[in-house]
Formats: C-alpha cells, sequence, structure tokens
C-alpha cells in the first residue's frame, strides 16, 4: 500500500509534535471526507484508510470516526479485507461498545465456519474484547470448537484461550456438570500445545469450582509424570533442558485448589515428581535457564506446604531454600526468603528454619531493599522465646542504619517481639527506650502508652522504669518521644528514687524542666502534669521548688492552647489544697487487662501477608508469651524469671475514689471520676475566657531577626486596639490560603487566597461588627517593586452587621523577600482607626510544589555548582526540632521534602519551583545537614538557576528555621468579646466567589 508507506514517512518525517499533528489532521479530514462517498470506495481504499486509522490510533490521537468501516470489512469474503476488519476493531473498540453488535452475527458465522483461517481471526477477536454479550452468544460455539475432533491443534488452542476470557467474563457459560469429563479428554491430550492452552483453562474453572472436577485430578498427576520423565516431549516445547515449565507451572497451580490427596498411589507418584524436580534444581550461569528452572521449583514447594508432605520433604525444601538465601544472585535471594517465610506455616520446621537464623540477618543488610524488607519479615515470623532476644537487638542495631522507608515497620517489629516474647519485664522496658532513643520519629503513640501500661499495672518494675528514664533524660537532646514517656514515668514514680543520688524532687524538675522550652505543646501538657506529681510526692514541699512549679503554672495561665490553659490553672489551684492534694493526684489505676494495640495495628495492615499466616499458625500450637501483670517482691529491678498468667479485674475500685478508665492517652491528667468532691473545685468552676496574649499594635516594624523583610511603618497611636495578635495571624496565612487578618471590637478583616503560578487572588473581607455604620473607610495597597497589585475599589461607608469584598489581583515580578503593605483606615464615632497591616503575599506563595527522584535530583544538583547559583551557609540560633518537625515546617512552606534521598538520616533535602514573570517557572533545590548533638545550629545550601532567587530563597528559609516556628505553627482562631459576623473561614457566608 504506497500511500500507507507514504504516510507513515511523512509522519516520521515532521520536525516537531506540532508538524505532526497538523499531519494527522489533515489526513482525518481526507479519511473522513472518503468515507462519507461510501459508493466510490473500493475495498482496496476501505483498507489502505482503516490501516491509516490503526496507526494514527497508535501515535496517541483519538479516532473518533470510521468505526462502523472497520466492522464493515469483518464480513468481507477475502482474507487480506477480513484480517484488517478483525485487527482494527479489536484495537479500536472494547466490549461495551455499540458497533461490536452489528458483528457478532460476523463473527460466529466465521466461528462454526469451515475455513480454519477465519476461525483463528474470529476467535483472536473475541478472545481479545469479548464481553458478557459476546459471551452469552457465543460461548456454545467456541465449547463446540474445543472439543471437536476433527479441529486441527491450531484451532483448539484458540478456542481454550477464547472459552477462558468468556468464563471470566460470565462463569455461567460453563455447566459444570457436563464439563468435568471433557476436561478430562483434554487434559489427555498428546499436543502440548493444546494442553497448555486446556490448562490455563482448567485453572480458571478449578478456582471458581474445584469438587465437580476430581476426576480430572489423575490426569494432573499423569501430565507432570509425562514432562518430569521428559519423554515424548517434542523439542519445540523444550526451554533449557526444561520440559514446557509453563505447563509444569499451570499443572501444579491447578493441584493448589485441591484439598489434600487422600489416594496413596496418586499421593506417591505426585511426591516421586516433586522429589524428582527439588534434587534436580541448581543455580547456573544462564539466566534464562535459572528463571525457568526456579519457576517449576518455586511453584513446587508451594505444592510441597499445600499437601503437608512429610517431615523429611519439608525438611529437604528448607535446607534447598537455605542455599538459595546464600546466592549472589539479588532474585533467587528474594525468592527464597519469600518461600522461607510460607514455610512457616507448616508446623514442625521453626526449630529447622533457626538454623539458617545468621543468614537470615545477614540479607538485613543487603543493598537491595526488597530483599531486606523479606529479610525482615522472617525474622519477625520465626522468632519465639528461644532466640527473641538476639533477633530483638539485631533489629535495634540495624535501625541505626535502615532507610526511612523502613524505618517505621522496623521499630513496630521490633516493639511486638519484645512485648510478645520477653523473658522478663525489665528487658522489655529497655528494648522501648532503646527503641524510642533510636527511632524516636518512627515510633508511634501505641509503642509508648504500652509500655507505660506495663509499669503501671506491675509496683516491682516501677522503680526500674523510672531509673531508666532518670537516664535517658539526662542526656543532653533527646527525641520529643522519649520526654514524654520519661516525663510521665518520673511524675508518676519518681519518689520511689528518693534516696539514689541526683534524683531528689527538685533534682527531677530541674533536669525535666531544661527541656520545657524544646518540647511542642502536647508535650507541655503531660510536662505540666509531672511537675504537679514532683510537688504532690514533695509533701511537704521545698519552698524553693514550690515556687518555681506554681511559677511555671502561672506562666501557662494565660497560654493560647486551652489544654494547657486548663491544666495550669487547676494545677496551680489544686497544689495549695495542702495535704488534699496526695488523695486527688494519687497514683494512676491500674490499667484493664486488654488485648494489645500493637499486635492488633499489625494485624490490621499485615492481615494478607504470609509472616501473619505462619505467627497465626504457631500461635495455636504454643501458649502465648505475651507480657502479663505478675506479683513478685519490690526491688529496683525484677527478677529474671519466666511470667506467669494472671488476670487483672476488670473493675479495680482505689481507696482514693480511684476508678478503672479506658485511657488511651497515659497523660496523668485529671479525670473528672478522679474528683468526686466539688469543694476541693469550687474556685475553678467559674467561667474562665480563654483569651490570647494581648493585644498588639498592627503597626509591626522589621525586628531584628529578620522574620520577613518589610518596609519600615510608622507608629500609631490608636485609641481602639486589637483583640488579636495581629503577628500570630500574619504568620498563620503564610501558610494557609484563607483566615482572620486583623481584628478588633468593630472590624474583622478577613482574607481568602488563590495562588496559580506567579499570580494570585485575594479577597479581602472587611465586616462591620456593630450595629452602626463605618465611616471614612480607606485601604490602600503599600506595594514592594517586585509586586503588581491591583485593588479594587473600596466602599467609603461600611453598613452595620455587613461584610464587603474587596478583590485583589497580584503578579510576582521577581523573586523577593518583601511583602506588601495595606494601610487600612475607618471612622467609628469620633474614634480615627488606623492599621498598616503586612498582606500574606510572601516568597512561598509562589512556590510549585514538586517531587524529585534520584534519578531527577542529583544532575541538576551538581550542574548548580558554585556561587552564585549555589550558596552554602551555616544557621546557628536554629530552635531546636526534631527532624520530622523540620520536615513539616519546610512542607508546609510548599517546599517539598524528599525523604530517603540523602544517604544521611540526619538530612534533609527538599525541592520546589519557584514561579515569576521574570524566571517562569524555576527549579529551586535545598539541602539540610543538622547536627544530632546540637540541633540549634545546622549548614544549609540552596541552589537555583537565579542568583537572586539562591539568595532569596536561601534568606527566607533561615528566617523560617530562626524565627517563625517559635511560634505556635497553627494558631488557633481568636473569639472576639462580641458575637462576629464572619467565620474562621471568611467569605463563608458568600460562597463560591473565588
Amino acid at each position: 500500500m504506497r500511500g500507507l508507506s507514504v504516510f507513515i514517512s511523512e509522519i516520521r518525517n515532521c520536525q516537531n509534535k506540532e508538524q505532526e499533528r497538523l499531519r494527522v489532521d489533515k489526513e482525518l479530514g481526507h479519511i473522513r471526507t472518503r468515507f462519507k462517498n461510501e459508493k466510490g470506495l473500493t475495498p482496496y481504499d476501505k483498507k489502505k484508510y482503516v490501516w491509516k486509522m490503526l496507526y494514527i490510533f497508535m501515535l496517541g490521537y483519538d479516532v473518533d470516526f470510521g468505526h462502523m468501516e472497520a466492522v464493515s470489512l469483518i464480513s468481507a469474503p477475502k482474507y487480506p479485507e477480513k484480517q484488517v476488519g478483525y485487527l482494527v476493531t479489536s484495537c479500536l473498540l472494547n466490549e461495551n461498545h455499540d458497533f461490536l453488535r452489528l458483528a457478532i452475527n460476523t463473527v460466529r458465522n466465521d466461528i462454526i465456519g469451515r475455513n480454519e483461517t477465519f476461525q483463528c481471526l474470529a476467535l483472536t477477536l473475541v478472545g481479545n474484547i469479548g464481553g458478557r454479550e459476546f459471551a452469552e452468544s457465543l460461548a456454545p460455539d467456541v465449547q463446540k470448537l474445543l472439543i471437536s475432533s476433527s479441529c486441527r491443534p491450531l484451532v483448539k488452542k484458540k478456542a481454550a484461550l477464547c472459552l477462558l476470557r468468556l468464563f471470566r467474563k460470565n462463569p455461567d457459560i460453563v455447566n459444570v456438570d457436563g464439563w468435568s469429563d471433557r476436561m478430562a479428554q483434554l487434559l489427555d491430550e498428546r499436543n502440548l500445545g493444546v494442553l497448555t492452552s486446556s490448562m490455563s483453562l482448567f485453572v480458571s474453572l478449578v478456582s471458581n469450582n474445584h469438587e465437580a472436577y476430581w476426576s480430572c485430578l489423575p490426569k494432573c498427576v499423569r501430565v507432570l509424570e509425562r514432562l518430569a520423565r521428559n519423554q515424548d516431549v517434542p523439542q519445540e516445547y523444550t526451554y533449557y533442558g526444561i520440559p514446557s515449565p509453563w505447563l509444569q507451572v499451570k499443572t501444579m497451580r491447578a493441584l493448589q485448589y485441591f484439598p489434600t490427596i487422600e489416594d496413596p498411589n496418586i499421593r506417591r507418584a505426585l511426591f516421586d515428581v516433586l522429589q524428582r524436580v527439588l534434587m534436580g534444581t541448581d543455580v547456573v550461569k544462564n539466566v534464562n535457564k535459572n528463571n525457568a528452572s526456579h519457576a517449576v521449583l518455586f511453584e513446587a514447594l508451594a505444592l510441597v506446604m499445600h499437601l503437608d508432605a512429610e517431615k523429611e520433604m519439608m525438611s529437604q525444601c528448607v535446607a534447598l531454600l537455605g542455599k538459595f538465601i546464600a546466592v549472589r544472585e539479588p532474585n533467587i535471594r528474594y525468592l527464597g526468603l519469600e518461600n522461607m517465610t510460607r514455610m512457616l506455616m507448616v508446623a514442625d520446621l521453626q526449630e529447622i528454619i533457626k538454623r539458617h537464623q545468621a543468614q537470615i540477618i545477614t540479607s538485613l543488610k543487603d543493598p537491595d531493599i526488597s530483599i531486606r524488607r523479606r529479610a525482615l519479615d522472617l525474622l519477625y515470623a520465626m522468632c519465639d522465646v528461644s532466640n527473641a532476644k538476639d533477633i530483638v537487638e539485631e533489629l535495634l542495631q540495624y535501625l541505626e542504619t535502615a532507610e526511612f522507608a523502613m524505618r517505621e515497620e522496623l521499630a513496630l517489629k521490633a516493639a511486638i517481639l519484645a512485648e510478645k516474647f520477653a523473658p522478663d519485664l525489665s528487658w522489655y522496658v529497655d528494648v522501648i527506650l532503646q527503641l524510642i532513643d533510636k527511632a524516636g520519629d518512627f515510633v508511634g503513640d501505641d509503642i509508648w502508652f504500652r509500655v507505660v501500661q506495663f509499669v503501671t499495672n506491675n509496683e516491682d518494675l516501677q522503680p526500674y522504669a523510672a531509673l531508666k528514664a532518670r537516664e535517658y533524660i539526662d542526656k543532653p537532646a533527646i527525641h520529643e518521644t522519649m520526654m514524654k514517656v520519661s516525663a510521665y514515668l518520673l511524675g508518676e514514680y519518681s519518689h520511689l528514687l528518693a534516696r539514689r543520688p541526683g534524683c531528689s524532687p527538685k533534682e527531677i524538675f530541674g533536669i525535666i524542666h531544661e527541656k520545657l522550652p524544646t518540647v511542642s505543646t502536647p508535650t507541655i501538657s503531660i510536662l505540666l502534669s509531672t511537675y504537679a506529681k514532683i510537688l504532690m510526692h514533695s509533701q511537704p514541699p521545698d519552698p524553693e521548688l514550690q515556687n518555681q512549679i506554681w511559677a511555671t503554672f502561672s506562666k501557662y495561665e494565660t497560654s493560647i492552647d486551652a489544654e494547657i490553659q486548663q491544666r495550669a490553672i487547676e494545677y496551680f489551684a489544686l497544689s495549695k489544697k495542702g495535704a488534699a492534694l496526695m488523695d486527688i493526684l494519687a497514683e494512676m489505676p491500674k490499667f484493664p487487662e486488654r488485648e494489645s494495640s500493637l499486635i492488633k495495628k499489625a494485624e490490621d495492615t499485615e492481615a494478607d501477608t504470609a509472616e501473619l499466616s505462619a505467627i497465626k499458625s504457631r500461635a495455636q500450637q504454643q501458649a502465648s508469651n505475651a507480657l502479663v501483670v505478675t506479683d513478685q517482691p519490690a526491688n529496683d529491678r525484677p527478677q529474671v524469671a519466666q511470667l506467669a498468667m494472671v488476670k487483672i479485674p476488670s473493675t479495680n475500685k482505689m481507696e482514693n475514689n480511684h476508678v478503672d478508665q479506658e485511657v488511651t492517652q497515659p497523660n496523668g491528667i485529671i479525670g473528672e471520676a478522679e474528683l468526686q468532691n466539688g469543694d476541693i473545685l469550687g474556685d475553678l468552676l467559674s467561667p474562665l475566657a480563654i483569651e490570647g496574649p494581648p493585644g498588639v499594635s498592627g503597626t509591626e516594624t522589621l525586628s531584628e531577626d529578620g522574620a520577613l523583610a518589610l518596609a519600615p511603618v510608622g507608629e500609631q497611636e490608636n485609641a481602639v486596639k486589637p483583640i488579636v495578635d495581629i503577628a500570630e495571624l500574619f504568620y498563620a496565612l503564610c501558610v494557609k490560603d484563607s483566615g482572620v487578618l486583623y481584628e478588633d471590637p468593630y472590624v474583622q478583616i478577613g482574607i481568602k487566597a488563590e495562588w496559580r503560578g506567579h499570580q494570585g487572588r485575594l479577597v479581602l473581607f472587611l465586616g462591620n461588627k456593630t450595629t452602626s455604620s463605618l465611616d471614612s473607610v480607606h485601604a490602600v495597597i503599600l506595594s514592594p517593586s517586585h509586586l503588581k497589585l491591583v485593588l479594587s475599589s473600596v466602599p467609603e461607608i461600611i453598613p452595620p452587621r455587613s461584610q464587603v469584598q474587596c478583590p485583589l489581583e497580584v503578579v510576582n515580578l521577581h523573586p523577593s523577600r518583601d511583602v506588601a503593605v495595606l494601610d487600612f483606615s475607618y471612622k467609628f464615632g469620633t474614634n480615627l482607626v488606623d492599621n498598616k497591616l503586612r498582606l500574606p503575599a510572601v516568597l512561598n506563595k509562589f512556590f510549585q510544589p514538586i517531587t524529585l527522584s534520584a534519578e531527577e535530583f542529583f544532575p541538576q544538583w551538581r550542574s548548580l555548582a558554585a556561587p552564585p547559583l549555589k550558596l552554602q551557609e551555616v544557621v546557628r540560633g536554629v530552635r531546636a526540632m526534631t527532624l520530622g518537625e523540620m520536615a513539616n515546617l519546610l512542607n508546609s512552606l510548599r517546599l517539598i521534602v524528599s525523604p530517603g534521598l540523602d544517604p544521611n538520616a540526619n538530612n534533609i533535602v527538599a525541592s520546589t519551583t519557584f514561579n515569576s514573570e521574570t524566571t517562569r517557572s524555576m527549579l529551586c533545590l535545598v539541602r539540610i545537614e543538622t547536627d544530632p548533638a546540637d540541633r540549634t545550629q545546622l549548614r544549609m545550601t540552596v541552589a537555583s538557576a537565579d542568583p537572586t532567587l539562591t539568595f532569596e530563597l536561601k534568606e527566607f528559609i533561615k528566617e523560617q528555621l530562626i524565627s517563625i516556628p517559635s511560634r505556635p505553627p497553627v494558631p488557633q482562631q481568636p473569639q472576639p468579646t462580641t458575637q462576629p459576623i464572619l467565620s474562621s473561614d471568611p467569605g463563608a457566608l458568600l460562597a463560591g466567589l473565588l
């Protein structure tokens, strides 16, 4: 077809995608015109144009016409046209297309006809796109072809695969009662091609209902015997000396759908075949032969496990897998570890698999992460009381070098193993505290909640746990999770260490209080509870200690966080109750016996994994070794002894009116059930207004730390003061797109923003909260040089109890940290109020998040090699924060952190794209190297293709790390003294504006 060849050549010679699209559009227009005039269209032309349509479709263009012409070619009497019709129809149409219904009769005629070539074409079409309608109409005819004795093997093969497709679409097409004998006849087929296709159909049939095909089971075993003896197998079906490995795999997979074989003769014959496979498989240099032989071998292993073979064969399988996990080929090691994990489902192989523990631990350090995961799964599944210490110690050691992707799973599994198989409780406490110390960012709250439950329920463990907490909290830098658990344990049980040096209440308070400025809001709540407990245990209190704790409570009585404020107020009032404090703040009651939340979590997340099945199987054969509460003599360190099962009463009432609580987080805050006496709280029940810090003036100037660059704004003396912290609201809007910008007793200003590339659209919501009009309203934008801002007109009068909207268009011209200022003034009565407010059109609003892989990041990083495109600076005075907190901060600024990109676990790599008129969309790369010993300093490297952008971005990130994070990252929305007309989401009353 010369026209088709010319068209393909022209497409290939196009210089760009636009030229190609124009040529395709031109050709489609020509084809459409020719199809409209079918009278002058010869079969040759129709075939040529349909070929062109298929080629255009393969290029990725939509072809939404010509389907009728393609379908009509199916009914052509000659093979060339019919072939084109079948091929193009199967590519262009799907099973739900209406045009396919027009071809059903033609396809059926070809199937029941005597032309084998046409039969093959029709079967191929049905097998590729046949849906339920095809299945209902054509299945009987396809079945007749499959069992026909006059059909050639070529047609039978296609008929078997076509019937498989139709059966998957509609299982009802195969009559189960009648097909068992027919299927048995097909399994006696001498032609291996037909037998392989029929076995694919048989696997699908028995997976749906194996009961109807018991008569086929001996046939499958004979097929395996035929292949294993390597007799009567044509050369074309032998792959690298292996007789038809695909057929062997399918046959063994079909046998796994049947229950255990009871017939001794069939069972003996099958095990002879499996023994031959196990003995005849070894690792060779040829990769293709390895792949084929190991496919057969691992399917044979699965069948051996399914049939519950004799222990001798099972041991042989384990020994063979032990060889595989020691070879250099990573794929074979992976399969060896995976199948050894499956072997753990068999009852008596635990001890045999333990012989390979050293090699499995070696695989835990493999360069391939998939192999490391399988080794971790296997170690987790094979762990019991005898090897728990060794395995958990290896996991803790590996935790220091494991990549971030595995650490959370690793920490959870180590915690579960320590809980299930601990020889004594003190070892369990040691393991969990080490776990938190080494991988605090990846230790969930469930883990430290669980250790608190054990310590609370076991009195003899409490002094030891408190002593270990004292040792960890004395370190210069500890993770916040360690801070939580240590503070809780010391608050409850530090009085048990009073006679030890360095463990007096005053010293305990001092070392905890040093860490207070570095922790987050939830941890502050726990520390306040700890202070109250320390004060309670030191009755009569040391005056100096009491004054220090009272000063702390007083400091947080005005906290913006309601939880902290409530605790501080209540603890401060309770601490003045004297001896009554001992009853109110007595030790937490014992937790009721319950299922481990860690084990439940692991079951929820790994319900379908092989290792979980192995654990469940072993759990049915041996008693649980989970930690339980025991009554032992109280010592500083519990005696090493096997733990006994002791049931804890579910309703354990304490003398001081404590009751058992279903506590999720053991934070020690006073519960309502613990405070039965109303007189004790008489002075605490009066209404308290929880307000933020005192109002500040809206005329903020640039601070010395350079939190945000801003043109100087003159000082103001307004009679009307804001009722909110304007700075906090501004910082919150830097990472959010909507919220309140300013509020005083009369006015509330909200913002809703939308950012796209280097442009933004803000809507200012000016709300009058009073019942009188606001007069002389003026709003002027003081714009820096890098921003182009256009504010719509602002009405001079805002009616009472109403809201006006003022759209503001923003265009970013070039990178800069300068901030635009809104000069807003109004008159209320005799008061003239004038405020200059920073607008949150800051640098990060023009970032477009992007996630880079290692292959994309490092070439860009290396291409930006030297200043001024790449700048580096050591930043000191950074607020101490964990890597997780720092990553969250960068992500909130649209600097997307890529975990695992930097080989050093203490470093963070982030990327984004910056948009402006001059730079367009420019890639920005950031690397932050932290010092684990000193979180207050770091080294930061920033790179981009624009020198100005690199400098501005470096300074911007430095400002965030030094200044802004010291404030609450997501401040609560202020509550005005009068009822506001605006919600915390400004513009909610007029939805859909943007």
